[in-house]
């Protein structure tokens, strides 16, 4: 990326970082760091994965009564990060965040291992559970009911999409010298960008 004459559009340049990042032996290099901030003003962070990146926004998917929906409920305002160490990339993103559609969510769901399916069903995302059987002994319940039979998406699970208001691409250089320029825009207006000191 030529910082000195960034790219006109910083998604396309997110999923040129992406594609790189994609090498042998790394997993998830999709892996996000999502900050959100509670009902009570107390801010966390948890890894989560991107399954979409276009124009309309980032997505990912989670339980709707988890800790970090109930965050989004409260206030859409949210940050990702991502961070691939060797190449000392570093991208941090701001936006709103809204559930994805019931289609679109299905859709998804459908592309899940199945065991995965079963664990959306059997999981209390964020509640207390007494032990790790418990848990096992659920999946089991969920697995012995749906038998053979297609996994239907919980109503309590689905897709969130991050729409960008804020885009910085950060390469580590060296003498702490970084390479750093942040992409803006309101609503669709166009993207504008600037160079920033490391």
């Amino acid at each position: 990326m030529d910082f000195d004459n960034p790219p006109i559009d910083p998604v396309a340049q997110l999923q040129l970082w992406l594609d790189q990042a994609q090498r042998p032996g790394r997993e998830n290099p999709n892996a996000m760091l999502l900050s959100t901030v509670d009902p009570d003003g107390r801010p966390s962070a948890r890894i989560v994965l991107l399954k979409k990146l276009d124009e309309q926004g980032i997505d990912f998917y989670t339980n709707y009564r988890s800790r970090k929906a109930v965050a989004l409920k409260a206030n859409p305002n949210a940050a990702l990060v991502f961070y691939w160490d060797p190449e000392r990339r570093q991208v941090i993103i701001e936006g709103t965040v809204k559930q994805i559609d019931d289609v679109e969510s299905d859709a998804y769901f459908a592309t899940r291992p199945r065991m995965a399916q079963i664990g959306a069903w059997a999981s209390e995302q964020s509640q207390p559970v007494a032990n790790r059987a418990a848990l096992d002994a659920k999946v089991l319940e969920i697995a012995s009911q749906y038998g053979a039979k297609q996994v239907p998406r919980p109503p309590h699970w689905g897709g969130y999409r991050l729409t960008p208001t804020h885009i910085e691409f950060w390469q580590g250089q060296d003498a702490r010298l970084h390479d750093r320029i942040v992409y803006t825009r309101n609503g669709k207006d166009p993207w504008q960008s600037q160079r920033l000191y490391p």
